[in-house]
């Protein structure tokens, strides 16, 4: 038996979806624009359906969808024609996705929908299928072949279905001005929601606050380290920060003095200490810690200190 060449076939498949990806910017013209318009002014949801794999593709569409600002529900085209139809109402807009646009259960589907009278807008590779002519508006892609080598196993149609959902999204954050900052209302938990809503006031703990007065001593500098183990103390004046001591300032003073315990902290501390402000996001922090490379760094809220985060309270949040 020959050994099969694995990375021709490979480039082979790579080819193939390049190419119908470069003929699918065809399919971006006036009639996507309207499409895109309509969708953004539309009141209700926008219900994604399929059958088989393009189904497949459909859920992950309709989560994309709602992800980015635009409400979605994905119904399963078997499911719609066994009673799931009943969660379409008058103001949603329907999305069906079928390669063919023939088969027989995309057919009975669009039949449903239409009698309902509901917007129909069917994504298809054949603009004369059942699904291409019945619906109300409709995108339409070239598939030359699948990736399959036996052309039938949908590869090439699905990443292609995909990426035109993919589009609709994007293009829909787009018209509505859709932000960072409501991307995390919808993303509050995991590594990705944490990098867009964790602040440093949410890190700080309040049982754990180093920090002593500007006149304070060398000594009580220490103790404060110590007892609370941030590698570092802010020193205050009138509950604002006025600089910073940390474990290397202690070491230095130690190896410099013969006898520093009663030094004045003022004489020592970094008078310029890296400060953020509490909203401060912790991913935001975290970098401003690399570039500085510093370990710690001091938190205020209206101009007054509220506390101090360590780089591994960061790492450890999961962001």
């Amino acid at each position: 038996m020959n050994k099969l060449d694995l990375k021709k076939i490979s480039k082979d498949i790579l080819d193939n979806q390049i190419d119908s990806i470069n003929k699918l910017e065809k399919s971006f013209d006036k009639n996507f624009e309207s499409i895109i318009d309509f969708l953004g002014k539309i009141k209700g949801r926008i219900i994604i359906t399929g059958i088989g794999k393009s189904a497949i593709i459909g859920m992950k569409i309709s989560a994309t969808l709602n992800s980015t600002g635009s409400p979605s529900i994905f119904m399963h085209g078997s499911d719609a024609l066994h009673g799931d139809l009943g969660v379409i109402t008058k103001d949603d807009v329907v999305l069906c996705f079928s390669k063919s646009g023939n088969n027989t259960e995309t057919i009975d589907l669009v039949k449903q929908i239409k009698k309902l009278k509901i917007n129909l807008i069917g994504i298809t590779s054949e603009k004369d299928s059942f699904l291409g002519k019945k619906s109300d508006k409709s995108i339409v892609y070239k598939i030359e072949k699948e990736a399959c080598p036996n052309n039938l196993a949908p590869t090439t149609s699905t990443s292609i279905q995909l990426l035109i959902g993919d589009t609709i999204a994007i293009c829909l954050m787009y018209l509505k001005g859709f932000k960072t900052e409501d991307f995390a209302k919808y993303h509050p938990s995991g590594s990705l929601g944490k990098k867009l809503t964790l602040t440093v006031k949410d890190l700080v703990n309040e049982d754990l606050i180093p920090g002593i007065n500007i006149n304070s001593k060398f000594k009580d500098a220490i103790e404060e380290i110590s007892s609370k183990m941030y590698g570092a103390t802010a020193i205050l004046k009138n509950q604002k920060v006025v600089g910073i001591i940390t474990d290397g300032d202690v070491r230095r003073t130690i190896k410099n003095f013969k006898d520093p315990l009663e030094l004045d902290v003022s004489k020592i501390m970094s008078s310029e200490p890296k400060v953020i402000d509490s909203k401060t996001l912790a991913s935001d922090a975290l970098k401003i810690m690399n570039d500085n490379k510093i370990t710690q760094i001091i938190v205020v809220e209206k101009g007054s200190y509220l506390g101090m985060v360590h780089m591994h309270q960061i790492l450890n949040s999961g962001i």
